[in-house]
């Protein structure tokens, strides 16, 4: 297709759960809706993840008790310093507004679980349940057409192509090696997704985040929303008042998008961008002490907001939502990363620095264990750690990536994801550690872990820490001791599921110039645009959360904005 003008009332940059649930609601509000996304697929990162949303004052969680002042207070105590109250405020306020629009205008169908707490459980206002909610499973047939065009599950995340949900399905997946009924019902989800894939191409069967991408995109489709992909936007266009009214763009398509009401941005965030790391990641001032797992997060959405005339809002403690991640190559040379956001929170594994000590508590989220991460290798040219287990935890569990029995341990050996070691000397000298200091460290863990204690650092001690591990084990969910050969290390480096600075916004989530003031008609949603949390991670979702909430405003009220900017000019 050539150089072409396409005319729309909206146009949003990203195909994520920020920029559907934008384009949702503004299709809804009437208007003539454009999606965009340079990838091959639809959904971005928010299709890979765990599909969660961080949603306070939901209605589970009034039905529970929650409160808007525990939720505030909650919010505050992890944001500390770069806390914002009136964008806090407002993402409260809106919750509930946009949750009805989703649930009872969009077709999108909440699961509320019984059990979901906060990440930081002895932080005043935290709750252990109420406030993060996710999406049932869904079938991919609902999206007739676009059935492949969602973004694939990031492969070594799943369990030979099945992702299994986070609660009582994945709790089940773990006992599948030592319980009859576990096993069958592993065999059931395995042998249906590999009949799936083999028949259909791709399972039909979608869970997490590309659950809630699918029902999102079924609901694009059926409003009618042109979806283009391989798609990117190159320059935001606005008139002699600069008013932003549309963006060039090249690909699949080339040309130019007039959007007669204005442009949302939800691209993501810069965490696969080396420049804009540096700049703003401490931990990686050269640009190769960082990889991430995300879908499609160059920048781009922060270079065409500043060459427009927006500004980076770095205010935020931490400038992403950590989360530990192990790289390595497969076979056939091919780059693979792992997250690991719950393995070492089981019984029988810690995490040790480079010296062979513990340095966190494995039970803490991945952001605040990645937190300390950094602050342990601070100085060091590389930031990383080892996870350390035994033959009774790797038989039992596996380690991330590492399946456990009855799979053999060569194959996740010889890619060089996991290191074995008869013993925890010959373990120590293969990893580079100490091997008196590992020794140690073990011994120490041990004595606490077979009493069901960490005096150190307190692992095992609240109810999230206990729904990371491993409920049915006695006497702490979370401890158990490492002392049965071989000993296994798995490495862990630094990776994110998203930035939080981002594109400095207003509560109408309006880009702003560094005087503060809006660039009329340009808009900025979900990790393009600064974290509500102020650096803080509160539960599950606190990415997803923020962006279905701040671009169901923006689809809301686009039009009116635009309303208020010409009874100005009249």
């Amino acid at each position: 297709m050539g150089n072409t003008t396409f005319t729309y009332d909206v146009l949003v940059i990203g195909s994520g759960a920020a920029g559907i649930c934008a384009a949702l609601r503004a299709e809804r509000e009437g208007l003539d809706v454009l999606v965009i996304d340079k990838d091959r697929y639809l959904g971005g990162t928010s299709a890979i993840s765990g599909g969660w949303g961080w949603l306070p004052g939901n209605r589970q969680g009034v039905a529970e008790g929650d409160t808007r002042e525990e939720a505030e207070t909650y919010i505050k105590a992890l944001a500390g310093p770069s806390h914002v109250p009136e964008a806090v405020a407002t993402f409260l306020d809106e919750v509930p507004r946009a949750m009805d629009f989703f649930e009872n205008e969009a077709g999108i169908e909440f699961h509320y679980p019984e059990m979901a707490p906060d990440y930081q459980m002895d932080t005043p206002g935290a709750r252990k349940s109420g406030r993060a909610v996710t999406v049932a499973a869904t079938n991919g047939r609902v999206l007739g057409r676009n059935r492949l065009r969602v973004q694939p599950y990031l492969y070594p995340y799943t369990v030979f192509g099945y992702m299994p949900e986070i609660g009582p399905d994945i709790a089940t997946f773990i006992k599948a090696n030592r319980s009859l009924k576990a096993f069958a019902y592993v065999t059931r989800k395995l042998t249906r997704t590999w009949a799936e894939r083999l028949v259909f191409r791709r399972a039909l069967v979608r869970t997490n985040g590309n659950a809630l991408m699918t029902r999102l995109i079924a609901a694009a489709t059926d409003a009618g929303i042109p979806m283009w992909t391989r798609t990117k936007a190159s320059r935001i266009l606005k008139d002699d008042n600069g008013v932003v009214t549309g963006a060039e763009i090249e690909g699949a398509r080339t040309g130019t998008v007039q959007a007669r009401l204005g442009v949302v941005i939800a691209a993501g965030g810069f965490s696969g961008d080396t420049e804009l790391r540096r700049r703003h990641f401490g931990h990686d001032p050269r640009g190769d002490n960082h990889t991430t797992p995300t879908v499609g997060h160059q920048g781009d959405g922060y270079r065409l907001a500043h060459a427009a005339g927006g500004v980076m809002n770095a205010d935020p403690h931490q400038p992403a939502s950590w989360g530990p991640v192990t790289v390595w190559k497969n076979l056939r040379g091919q780059d693979r990363i792992f997250p690991h956001l719950r393995a070492f929170g089981l019984p029988g594994l810690i995490a040790v620095n480079r010296r062979g000590e513990r340095f966190a508590n494995e039970s803490y989220s991945y952001h605040d264990f990645g937190v300390e991460m950094i602050k342990e290798n601070a100085g060091e040219r590389d930031t990383y750690g080892w996870i350390i287990g035994d033959r009774k935890a790797m038989h039992t569990y596996g380690i991330g990536y590492a399946k456990p029995w009855p799979l053999p341990t060569w194959y996740f050996r010889k890619v060089g994801y996991l290191t074995q070691g008869r013993t925890v000397a010959r373990l120590a000298a293969r990893i580079g550690v100490p091997a008196d200091a590992l020794r140690r460290t073990l011994d120490v863990f041990n004595e606490g872990a077979a009493r069901g204690e960490d005096p150190a650092f307190r692992r095992g001690s609240n109810w999230f820490h206990h729904f990371k591990g491993d409920m049915e084990h006695k006497p702490n969910p979370n401890l158990a001791p490492i002392d049965k050969g071989p000993f296994y290390a798995v490495k862990i480096q630094m990776g994110d599921l998203g930035t939080y600075a981002g594109l400095s916004v207003n509560t109408r989530s309006e880009v702003l110039t560094e005087h503060g003031e809006a660039v009329p008609g340009l808009y900025a949603v979900g990790t393009s645009a600064v974290s509500v949390f102020g650096g803080g991670y509160p539960g599950y979702g606190a990415n997803i959360g923020p962006a279905m909430v701040f671009g169901h405003q923006v689809g809301r009220d686009i039009a009116q904005h635009a309303r208020e900017r010409e009874a100005r000019r009249a």
